[in-house]
């Protein structure tokens, strides 16, 4: 995230007011403001739809997407007006979008795919394992965890950087990566360092 303007109460990126100030002034500098080409991608060639978790959503604008091709997508997040906004942009789909913590929530079926856009980076590197031992419990073998992985050396954030190395010894204990790809539409502030990647669960 770029520098906050002067005046945030929050410094804490594990609170929810530290997003709902965020969201309530509207710095978003991580909002994409759409479906990222990947995802539409991976979508369209995808030889089922899948039931999908969209864990800190934020603006959800995924969520009518996944819906729309007929998934059964539901999107979460902690911060109260993200959810709000969530909701306003889902149209029909605005009850797919809960307030909920994703390392307490117990959803109502197992996914077949879980989209990570923005929700790892967001949180300090402290949480890494405790994000990749939530993946790892909600996902069942085979099912797929994809989406957009920061690599950065940033010192502060959010975002937080991860390196490869990093980010391979968190995810190899119970996933496989299957997809590894450049991104050629992300917004200013990951620009030239993200990847699409796509990780399946191991048995």
């Amino acid at each position: 995230m770029a520098a906050d303007p002067a005046g945030f109460a929050s410094r804490d990126p594990l609170s929810p007011q530290f997003w709902d100030e965020r969201f309530a002034r509207s710095f978003t500098p991580w909002d994409r403001g759409g479906v990222p080409q990947a995802l539409r991608d991976f979508v369209a060639r995808s030889p089922a739809p899948l039931s999908t978790l969209i864990p800190g959503c934020g603006s959800a604008y995924e969520l009518a997407f996944l819906c729309e091709a007929g998934w059964d997508a539901l999107a979460i997040d902690f911060a109260p007006e993200a959810v709000a906004r969530g909701r306003a942009l889902a149209g029909q789909w605005e009850t797919r979008v809960v307030q909920a913590d994703f390392f307490a929530w117990q959803p109502p079926q197992a996914s077949g795919f879980i989209y990570e856009c923005a929700f790892l980076c967001a949180l300090p590197p402290a949480m890494r394992a405790h994000v990749a031992a939530r993946w790892a419990a909600l996902l069942p073998p085979g099912a797929l965890l994809g989406g957009f992985f920061f690599f950065d050396q940033t010192v502060k954030g959010p975002p937080f950087g991860i390196d490869r190395a990093g980010l391979a010894a968190l995810l190899a204990p119970c996933f496989d990566l299957v997809e590894d790809a450049p991104v050629a539409d992300s917004i200013p502030i990951f620009a030239g360092k993200e990847r699409w990647m796509l990780w399946r669960r191991r048995a």
